[in-house]
């Protein structure tokens, strides 16, 4: 696609700055958590009306719109909605109304640079033909929220798509968008595991065994994993999150549990990495004389982003023309998400892109002492502050570029 045939439609998003402006304040003023998004929603549902899309509800809190103009390809731009159980330390002029409760992951500006999007794709369909579809999907953070969109059938109720886009706002020059083929957002499990001692008074240890220290050794086996199992230069991250066990220093419980967090690029390194964490923890408890067997349970999977290489090549060379030296090729994040699995119940080709959200002049100088990640607050944290502008701008314009990429031109 020539550049000629995006850039009026970049530049109205341009012009329209302040209409995505204030609905990302308003946003970030009043954050929800996962599948409680109903404010939200509401809200988003008002803004999609006002442009004149019918929308629906899917997935309780989900809220998808269809613009339809003309025969053509169909494209689908998601955007995550939920925030994060964060009390917010930013001093922003809009910052978080609600308790405890912040937009600490840039779901904000997501839901606001694609309602950029939409805006500029209806008020300019001479440019384009085909079908854009906005998703605006609950429950990012805890990975429900795709399959409860699925579950609630989804894939019955929109066009098949052609090709499906997110983007996630990440620590980086503002404006920045850098894409990759193949994997880019890691695959993650998160583990609960039980192992069982037999309790006793904490002057009698002879009569226990002591979950605390059958912790403690898995703990400590655990690490090997990726330090002596799997191969250099492979990706793979076992994070021991917490350890809970006994309630008082006279007391010898008779039972711990640990949650662990896996992180992995590749299908096959993940399976041998839950397996080698069973094998520990079995062989552990084992030798430590446990009564009784540990028990596991697997919750929020994510699966690993693995970009189309196809899609890839098509996008970044929409953005090479689009965004010029602000199109730069991403390294792979150990962050993960869960937008794969809306195009994967399609068997659609997908690409999910990062733009930069700090301010450029912080960003470089931090970078130049080698201090980003000690001084810039990334996501997740309550310092998180995107700046607002070039950020949820160019996450409109990058949503634009990519359908563009993909329609071609109306002419």
């Amino acid at each position: 696609m020539e550049s000629t045939t995006s850039q009026p439609l970049l530049q109205a998003v341009e012009t329209g700055s302040a209409w995505l402006l204030e609905h990302y304040e308003h946003l970030h003023r009043h954050p929800e958590l996962s599948m409680e998004e109903h404010d939200t929603a509401e809200y988003i549902e008002d803004v999609l009306q006002g442009l004149g899309l019918e929308t629906q509800r899917i997935g309780e809190t989900g809220v998808v719109a269809i613009i339809e103009n003309g025969d053509g390809r169909v494209v689908l731009g998601r955007a995550d909605m939920d925030a994060l159980p964060v009390t917010e330390d930013t001093a922003l002029e809009y910052a978080s109304e609600t308790p405890g409760v912040m937009h600490a992951c840039g779901h904000d500006t997501h839901m606001a640079g694609l309602l950029g999007a939409v805006r500029t794709l209806t008020e300019h369909r001479s440019a384009w033909q085909g079908t854009y579809i906005a998703l605006f999907q609950p429950s990012e953070e805890d990975a429900s929220g795709a399959r409860a969109m699925i579950a609630d059938g989804l894939a019955d109720r929109i066009p098949r798509p052609d090709a499906c886009f997110a983007c996630h706002a990440m620590v980086g020059p503002a404006g920045q968008v850098s894409v990759r083929p193949g994997p880019t957002l890691s695959s993650a499990d998160s583990v609960r595991i039980t192992v069982f001692g037999r309790g006793a008074h904490g002057s009698m240890p002879h009569l226990s065994v002591d979950p605390v220290v059958l912790a403690s050794s898995i703990v400590l086996r655990l690490q090997t994993i990726v330090a002596r199992e799997t191969e250099p230069g492979t990706f793979a991250v076992v994070t021991v999150g917490a350890l809970h066990a006994g309630s008082s220093s006279n007391i010898i419980a008779d039972r711990a549990e640990l949650q662990l967090n896996v992180r992995t690029y590749d299908e096959n390194v993940r399976e041998r990495v839950l397996a080698a964490i069973e094998r520990i923890v079995r062989a552990e408890c084992e030798a430590a004389g446990s009564p009784r067997e540990p028990e596991f349970t697997y919750d929020d999977h994510y699966p690993v982003t693995d970009n189309d290489a196809d899609l890839h090549d098509l996008v970044r060379a929409s953005f090479d023309a689009a965004f010029g030296d602000d199109s730069q090729t991403a390294t792979p994040a150990t962050a993960s998400e869960d937008f794969c699995a809306i195009p994967e119940a399609f068997g659609t080709p997908y690409a999910c892109w990062f733009v930069g959200s700090t301010d450029r002049e912080r960003y470089s100088d931090a970078e130049a002492r080698g201090a980003v990640s000690t001084e810039i607050p990334g996501n997740h944290s309550p310092a998180f502050a995107p700046v607002a502008e070039p950020t949820v701008v160019r996450i409109a314009q990058s949503h634009v570029a990519a359908a563009m990429a993909v329609f071609g031109s109306a002419e």
